[in-house]
């Protein structure tokens, strides 16, 4: 955990190892407690990937840290405006956080999975993971149905 975030961590590593890394280790069901400071690291070492952004997004979702989530997966919109991962963690923020503005999200985040096949299945994966981790968020629910009952 800590090599990620001191300065002592290996410079042969890139940032897409890193980033790499950091996935297999929340997928290998790591704390999004420990692999919250790893992507803010990364996203401070690379500021244009809208990947890591989304990523920490996600994990600041799980955390239940919405407005962290809010503004990462803001930045991750910014820099790739078609990024449906990013629209969708941006609605449960906002639905998270008690903003108003969801359904721009949810219907562009609608448009984006279902253009694609790949996408779609990547999306309900991601969304199944979610509850697996966290069983009863009713939001994430909420822009499942939305999404995939539309």
């Amino acid at each position: 955990m800590g090599r990620f975030f001191d300065n002592d961590f290996p410079m042969s590593q890139s940032i897409d190892e890193l980033f790499e890394d950091g996935l297999q280790r929340y997928q290998a069901g790591e704390s999004v407690d420990t692999l919250i400071p790893t992507f803010k690291d990364l996203s401070a070492r690379a500021p244009k990937n809208s990947a890591i952004y989304t990523c920490l997004s996600w994990l600041y979702l799980l955390a239940e840290k919405p407005n962290a989530a809010f503004k990462t997966a803001q930045k991750a919109i910014r820099i790739t405006p078609q990024d449906p991962q990013a629209h969708i963690n941006m609605a449960i923020a906002i639905l998270d956080s008690g903003r108003k503005g969801v359904r721009e999200h949810v219907e562009l985040a609608t448009q984006l999975v279902m253009s694609v096949e790949d996408v779609q299945a990547d999306i309900r994966q991601n969304f199944k993971e979610g509850l697996t981790r966290k069983p009863d968020w009713d939001s994430l629910k909420r822009v499942e149905k939305w999404i995939f009952d539309s």
